[in-house]
């Protein structure tokens, strides 16, 4: 067995685009240091793998391969949803994980996800120190969301900044098409809970007051259905039709969300049953206008053959860095990206202590809304811009995307074999 302490790579929450993009930049990096590092392994399915003792050994896969991971979709390792009780609370837990790092050698962990999965890096690497085990804990920022505070922005925004916005307007210009007999408005329910980046990146398509999206609800304000129906109507008097762009957590003005089910998910959030529909309900009831829905759902975070190359990179230089930063001496940081310049857009990797992360949200700031509540600023746009530039296709064949799929051998399990 190597000396070397072994790393271990972990995927977390909702996949994105160009989360694979970060451990095809981490495990390249980690090929260039054998003198350094021993094994490259991943967890199978996020922290659940790491808790069954389920490791991936990389090494199987060819350099090939991992370099394809940077054009391929979803989760490569497979991810999850769920969050670490404190120590305190838990004690078993972290005591399962220190065993399966001691009996695999591992000394470097990165955990590849969004607040959740900060905060549960984080307490892995407060749990190195309580418990007296050297581990290297580093988190790698990724969600669609984009809401994860001290990164300019996070690795799988750009991309579904990018679908969101083209989907609006070539949607609207169908839409456009058969309002004079048929659909008046339609709805494009859009991902976010808590902050409206998503549903604001639809906002870039519109260059004049008659084109799409003629509303963007977002969840940093309050809905009030008269003032709604009121601007759809003006809409469609005005330009034959409406597009409406919505996020999933928008919220009336008890705090409400339209669209509450009642359930919750793995990390404890409110589940939500559908915006779109809720919306489709009141024009119909109250306009009684003809309109469609969708909700982009899996395809807004999936869509690789539509990448932003900016975010590809972001994503790649970010498990590339966060790879560098531990082996330099680094630990309980998450890697950041820094905008050093606006126009043109110029970036770099920075730093963040994870206990800084753990838990917070970056909400779109007011500045960045209209003030009336249903469009994006210039700065908004300014923002947002540079973050979709640039096109990454995936190679193709026979007129398909073509996408790696991994070995993904397990390591035999010492602790409890089968």
């Amino acid at each position: 067995m190597s000396s070397h302490k072994n790393v271990l790579y972990a995927q977390s929450g909702g996949v994105t685009a160009v989360i694979n993009a970060s451990a095809s930049g981490l495990i390249t990096a980690a090929r260039q240091y054998p003198n350094q590092i021993g094994k490259v392994y991943a967890a199978r399915n996020g922290i659940l793998g790491l808790l069954a003792e389920e490791l991936i050994d990389t090494s199987f896969e060819s350099d090939d391969a991992i370099a394809a991971l940077k054009h391929t979709p979803g989760g490569a390792f497979g991810s999850c949803r769920y969050k670490l009780k404190d120590l305190a609370q838990n004690r078993s837990e972290y005591e399962q994980l220190i065993k399966v790092f001691s009996a695999h050698n591992i000394g470097y962990f990165f955990y590849n996800g969004g607040g959740d999965s900060q905060d549960t890096a984080h307490k892995i690497a407060q749990m190195g120190k309580q418990l007296d085990y050297p581990i290297t804990c580093i988190g790698i920022p990724k969600t669609i969301d984009n809401d994860l505070p001290f990164t300019d922005n996070c690795p799988g925004y750009g991309s579904v900044a990018k679908y969101v916005a083209i989907s609006t307007k070539e949607a609207g210009l169908d839409v456009a098409s058969m309002a004079s007999s048929s659909t008046k408005v339609f709805i494009l329910e859009v991902m976010g809970r808590h902050a409206g980046w998503i549903a604001a990146a639809a906002g870039l398509i519109r260059q004049e007051k008659s084109e799409p999206p003629h509303l963007i609800l977002f969840p940093e304000i309050a809905f009030n259905p008269t003032v709604f129906c009121n601007r759809v109507k003006e809409a469609v008097e005005a330009n034959g039709y409406c597009v409406v762009v919505a996020a999933e957590g928008v919220k009336d003005e008890n705090g409400q969300f339209l669209a509450q089910s009642g359930q919750k998910d793995a990390f404890g959030h409110e589940q939500l049953g559908g915006v779109a529909p809720y919306l489709a309900s009141l024009i119909k009831r109250t306009l009684n206008y003809k309109n469609h829905w969708a909700v982009s759902d899996y395809l807004q975070r999936s869509a690789r053959h539509i990448a932003s190359e900016v975010d590809v990179d972001q994503a790649f230089e970010l498990g590339k860095k966060a790879l560098e930063f531990a082996l330099a001496g680094k630990n309980a940081i998450m890697p950041i990206i820094v905008r050093t310049q606006e126009s043109p857009y110029q970036w770099e990797v920075g730093s963040v202590d994870l206990d800084k992360v753990a838990n917070q949200e970056k909400k779109m700031p007011r500045d960045f809304i209209s003030q009336d509540g249903f469009e994006i600023t210039e700065a908004c746009r300014n923002y947002i811009a540079p973050l979709i530039q640039g096109e990454a296709y995936p190679p193709y064949h026979h007129g398909l995307p073509t996408y790696v799929k991994l070995k993904n051998i397990l390591v035999p399990k010492i602790l409890n074999p089968s």
